[in-house]
């Protein structure tokens, strides 16, 4: 269990709700100050596999948005977006089709509404660019089929690939299936390399997500 959900259980929650609230704030107002300090995570993680499968190559190229980036940005010559810059669920102030490629890694867990964030991911998107979710697969992350997660406090949801089992699980291909128009998914598959804790009760090591790849055809 990580600190922050050892924390959530332990806290009372009118003072966990003011607790968060400031040190969001004081955190928003640092990340606008300066940069980001560099965080390596479930993109950094990914890296080594990617690169030999030729993802880069493939599909990032051009001007691109990382939403969600957390200080670990998919390349260095993309735009990170997270808290500090609004509400990733929305985008508001990105214009339609402004990114030749958009990418998220762990934040779509975290929205309150994923079919809205998803449109919105791809409002941005350019016609022939490419959109790359990686988010949490339920069955090597939260290894259990109910909300609240075990580890992380704030994810609204888990995630399958191909199924929905509601009420607090989502099926990344029938939520596109429900909410896009004119794409291709290239490809939606389970990335577990270096993934060996199957223990309910403790946090996974390794790669345990889904990688999702959509090209937009409109």
């Amino acid at each position: 269990m990580n600190i922050l959900s050892l924390l959530h259980n332990v806290t009372p929650k009118p003072f966990w709700k003011i607790g968060s609230r400031f040190y969001h704030s004081y955190l928003k107002n640092k990340y606008l100050k300066r940069k980001r300090p560099f965080v390596p995570g479930e993109t950094s993680k990914a890296k080594s596999r990617r690169l030999r499968e030729g993802f880069y190559e493939k599909y990032l190229n051009g001007n691109g948005l990382d939403i969600g980036f957390g200080g670990d940005l998919v390349l260095p010559s993309a735009q990170g977006w997270d808290f500090e810059h609004g509400d990733a669920q929305y985008l508001n102030g990105l214009e339609d089709e402004q990114f030749d490629f958009v990418y998220s890694s762990h934040t779509l867990e975290h929205m309150q509404d994923p079919a809205i964030a998803l449109k919105n991911w791809y409002r941005i998107l350019k016609n022939g660019g490419y959109l790359i979710i990686y988010i949490p697969h339920r069955d090597l992350y939260e290894k259990k089929k109910t909300l609240p997660s075990r580890f992380n406090p704030t994810h609204t949801f888990f995630f399958l690939i191909d199924r929905d089992e509601l009420p607090d699980t989502i099926g990344i291909i029938p939520l596109i299936k429900r909410n896009l128009t004119g794409y291709e998914l290239v490809y939606a598959k389970e990335c577990n390399e270096g993934h060996t804790i199957t223990d309910p009760m403790l946090h996974s090591d390794g790669e345990y997500s889904i990688e999702v790849v959509i090209k937009k055809c409109n």
